[in-house]
């Protein structure tokens, strides 16, 4: 099933990249991981990551981590939700998140 999604749509899909420790382990297994919309779907994190970077995609895992309490004086909530989508490239594939480090 092959879908197509509108270019300018699919720069808004990928947020941000996360860099934390378990990411950074990830770059050596060529996984990257991004933030992205609670509503994006698979298949559209795929296009985005193949459109924006030039890269061929083998596979993307996403997890919905639970949203943590904040407390401001005596008013509690919540910080905002989000998605991290976890992607594995394919063999000779890379993207350079920190360029000329």
């Amino acid at each position: 099933m092959v879908t197509e999604f509108d270019p300018r749509d699919l720069a808004d899909i990928i947020r941000r990249p996360i860099i934390t420790e378990k990411a950074t382990r990830l770059l050596e297994l060529n996984q990257y991981t991004f933030e992205v919309p609670p509503k994006a779907r698979k298949p559209q994190i795929k296009a985005a990551v193949e459109y924006l970077f030039d890269v061929k995609v083998t596979a993307v895992n996403t997890m919905l981590p639970p949203r943590k309490k904040k407390r401001v004086g005596k008013f509690q909530g919540y910080k905002p939700q989000y998605k991290k989508a976890i992607v594995t490239l394919a063999e000779g594939n890379s993207i350079t998140l920190f360029p000329d480090v």
